[in-house]
């Protein structure tokens, strides 16, 4: 990898890397669809602490706030991606630079073949164990420069426990919109998940 291994990437991964250790046959399958899962849950992380930075919020709304995000089943990796440009000055792609497009692009990839694993159909591309262990290199590498990007401008890395918390600062006076209440909240979840 191009920069230093996020310390709490290491700490999220060392399930996958025990299993990519094992001589279990399904190492491969098992990995991936494992680290996908770790990236999806980064992003959503991501974005929830950068909603959670709004004054409205505290940790008496936490449950309100999480029960919002809950209710909504039409988010996905990229309506949390989509949300965090909605929101931040700068966006995903510029924070991370240059390698944003060939990993995103893996991301895709691995979320297409992800798509088929989970309903049990085949991919045309006939994967190996070696083609899965890459994609998971892959998805670790962009884990890790997101990490790195989101701990640089926002303060949180996406793999903390807990999102729902403050940051020192009060970045949501940068963000490029504002929000009030639940409601609002709720209404900009609706809008980052349409298409």
């Amino acid at each position: 990898m191009s920069k230093k291994l996020d310390m709490n990437l290491e700490k999220e991964f060392k399930t996958v890397d025990l299993i990519l250790k094992s001589d279990a046959e399904t190492r491969g399958v098992d990995a991936f669809a494992l680290s996908l899962i770790k990236a999806e849950r980064q992003i959503r992380r991501i974005f929830t602490y950068l909603m959670f930075q709004f004054p409205c919020f505290n940790l008496k709304h936490w449950k309100g706030f999480r029960k919002v995000l809950s209710d909504d089943n039409k988010l996905y990796f990229d309506n949390f991606l989509k949300g965090i440009n909605e929101i931040w000055p700068q966006k995903i792609e510029t924070l991370i630079g240059k390698e944003y497009a060939t990993l995103y692009k893996k991301i895709e990839e691995a979320t297409g073949y992800r798509n088929k694993i989970f309903h049990g159909q085949l991919t045309n591309e006939k994967l190996k164990r070696s083609d899965l262990i890459d994609l998971v290199n892959n998805i670790k590498k962009w884990c890790n420069v997101v990490a790195i990007a989101a701990k640089k401008n926002f303060g949180y890395d996406g793999f903390g426990r807990n999102s729902y918390r403050k940051n020192s600062k009060e970045i949501y006076q940068d963000y490029k919109i504002q929000i009030n209440s639940l409601d609002d909240y709720k209404s900009f979840l609706k809008k980052v998940g349409r298409k």
